[in-house]
């Protein structure tokens, strides 16, 4: 292909290429980020799906949604209750998961710590 035939236009991200405006992939980039840092949480406890919810204070089907990572399903509020849940306590080493991961770093900026 030659150089000329090229869009000159490059997305930075995925999110970008999804999204009509900045605002919404902010959110977009926000929200995957923020699910990410909450899935590697709950797959560190090493519990039962069953288990995950009850901390978490969710239904099973609903953890099942968070942890296969349906995005669409998730609000960045909700997303940010479920991560104050999971940072509350550590189930395998009783210590505050703000100490231990990056969900802290959300908390903190977004004023919920």
């Amino acid at each position: 292909m030659e150089a000329g035939n090229m869009s000159e236009e490059i997305d930075i991200s995925v999110w970008d290429a999804l999204s009509d405006t900045e605002q919404e992939a902010a959110n977009l980039k926000a929200r995957s980020a923020l699910l990410f840092e909450i899935r590697n949480a709950v797959f560190g406890w090493g519990l039962s799906q069953d288990e995950a919810a009850r901390r978490l204070g969710l239904t099973r089907p609903r953890t099942n949604d968070l942890l296969r990572g349906k995005l669409s399903k998730f609000s960045l509020d909700a997303l940010f209750n479920i991560a104050s849940a999971a940072r509350d306590r550590d189930p395998c080493e009783g210590r505050s998961l703000a100490r231990s991961s990056r969900l802290a770093e959300f908390l903190t900026a977004s004023g919920r710590n």
